[in-house]
């Protein structure tokens, strides 16, 4: 059973990916504790790397993000509605490749319900597992070395192996949706969705209104060489310009 500081700690981190910044009496009157209890938490966590202190409150480390199993619990009905848009967009498909991540996993879902006689490419366990309801999908698992906290392979044998195939459509989750592109909080999946961006006919990247303007270490790709952004709220006006700048075709669900 866990610790009650550890699991304070843990829902901390939750109510911050819930919303971009909050302030100690609001996280200590949602939790039920002391602003002094609130704060030592956020000094220690700030030591941990796991959030930034600002004046008053605190944000989530903009190099960080949650391991994939507690992503999954987070805006679990916008991700429904973005993976059934999605999917609209892949009519006529025969190849896909699919990035990992909690709102990839719901479109994969969503796809092996709605689509047949296709093949996908993956390096998400999650995405190969949703899959494998539908025996008339072919999944073809990319060797690599495992990330257990993203539950994909990466690496280098991960990107030499997309090279040698080609793809109607990738989908790919995001960490934030930038000015000049979407990010990644992990390095080693940014290569890995950089690989399949060069290598399919069209990009769709899936990713709800909470990585909407934030940034992560790893810009996968510019806006140019994305098709489709599917969201589930309008973005605020300068990345929706962006994306209108560069011909990236919005979905908003």
């Amino acid at each position: 059973m866990k610790k009650p500081k550890s699991a304070r700690q843990e829902r901390i981190l939750t109510e911050l990916n819930r919303a971009p910044s909050l302030r100690v009496a609001e996280l200590a009157r949602r939790l039920n504790v002391s602003t002094e209890t609130i704060r030592r938490d956020l000094d220690e966590m700030t030591e941990q790397g796991l959030l930034n202190r600002t004046y008053g409150g605190a944000v989530r480390s903009l190099s960080t993000e949650p391991p994939v199993t507690e992503r999954h619990t987070l805006f679990v009905l916008e991700r429904e509605r973005i993976a059934k848009a999605a999917v609209q967009l892949l009519k006529g498909a025969q190849v896909l490749m699919i990035g990992s991540g909690s709102t990839t996993v719901h479109t994969a879902r969503r796809i092996a319900v709605e689509m047949k006689n296709i093949t996908v490419l993956t390096h998400s366990f999650g995405v190969a597992t949703v899959l494998a309801i539908n025996p008339t999908i072919k999944v073809v698992m990319l060797p690599g070395d495992y990330h257990a906290a993203e539950g994909a392979t990466v690496g280098a044998h991960t990107v030499s192996f997309l090279n040698a195939f080609y793809a109607d459509f990738a989908i790919l989750g995001a960490s934030g949706l930038g000015p000049d592109g979407p990010s990644d909080a992990l390095l080693e999946c940014g290569a890995v969705y950089t690989a399949m961006v060069g290598r399919t006919a069209h990009t769709v990247v899936v990713a709800d209104h909470s990585k909407h303007d934030r940034l992560f270490p790893s810009r996968y790709a510019p806006w140019r060489d994305i098709s489709h952004v599917v969201t589930d709220q309008t973005p605020g006006d300068e990345l929706k310009g962006n994306l209108d700048i560069n011909g990236v075709k919005l979905t908003v669900c």
